[in-house]
């Protein structure tokens, strides 16, 4: 499996072979319990349930942002215990617009995994297409030979990332342009309902990530993502572009949406807004 999305009627035929393995993703900022009470009331048969407060962040220190990367190694050692092996087709979804999916697509390209595939429109889809549904709660069964061909971490991550000391660094030498996926509102300051400080990294340029997909949450076509893109970052996009939001979850909807519009190898700054704005000496910038 080799494209980025997969529409849920072929996902319904990917499901009758094996080696499929299906994340199930949803959440709520606000409601930390309602993503795992909906996969519960029903998801995709098999699909495994993956919870981005508990098991898809590090532990928060209050200077690391609020959904910090974890340990490689944690992070590869809690994918083998799902079922994860390197000749697995994964694929994720989250309530519809993709926003968790993506994050999770692209922690597993982090991993070293390329087999990835978000579903396009998500849950949403999948019921509209009459997809059978599955209640309750399901617990990765593993065995020894899956075990045994887990995945193995080997060499760089496939998807590259910077720290806050790069991203500083940058604003007096500038070597690439920092993308912000945040809303417009959030981004100049003018709303912060999330973290202590509103405003943004100076220097970035505003994204918001609800503008890769059309109203049913299925993603634009490649070749308007790509000319969106390009027209807003013009030239810049020849000099690197560093994605960021309030905590490194909707910048990888950014990076999910170029990389399928054909504009390859930007980074993401995983700590994002709120690991920015828990030091008051990092400069902010308001206004859009």
């Amino acid at each position: 499996m080799t494209d980025l999305l997969i529409q849920a009627e072929a996902l319904q035929e990917r499901l009758s072979r094996p080696g499929c393995l299906v994340f199930d993703v949803r959440h709520e900022l606000s409601d930390h319990q309602a993503g795992r009470r909906a996969y519960e009331a029903g998801h995709i048969p098999g699909a495994l349930y993956l919870d981005h407060e508990t098991q898809l962040c590090a532990l928060r220190s209050g200077r690391n942002g609020r959904h910090p990367l974890p340990d490689r190694a944690d992070f590869a050692a809690l994918l083998r215990a799902q079922g994860l092996t390197a000749r697995s087709d994964v694929v994720v979804y989250d309530a519809g617009n993709s926003m968790f999916a993506a994050h999770l697509w692209w922690m597993l390209r982090w991993l070293g995994h390329e087999s990835v595939a978000v579903l396009d429109g998500g849950w949403a889809a999948w019921q509209a297409t009459g997809g059978a549904v599955e209640t309750g709660a399901r617990v990765a069964s593993v065995s020894e030979a899956q075990a045994l061909q887990g995945l193995v971490l080997t060499g760089q991550p496939s998807m590259p990332s910077v720290d806050a000391r790069a991203v500083l660094a940058n604003l007096d030498e500038p070597r690439f342009t920092v993308l912000d996926a945040r809303a417009p509102e959030r981004f100049s300051g003018e709303v912060e309902p999330i973290d202590p400080v509103g405003g943004h990294i100076p220097g970035a340029v505003n994204r918001p990530f609800v503008q890769n997909v059309e109203s049913d949450g299925r993603f634009k076509s490649p070749a308007r993502l790509r000319q969106e893109f390009e027209s807003l970052l013009g030239d810049r996009l020849d000099h690197g572009i560093v994605h960021q939001c309030g905590s490194g979850i909707t910048a990888c909807h950014n990076v999910f949406a170029m990389e399928l519009a054909g504009l390859r190898g930007s980074a993401l700054y995983p700590g994002s807004w709120s690991e920015w704005c828990s030091d008051p000496d990092r400069p902010v910038a308001r206004g859009r």
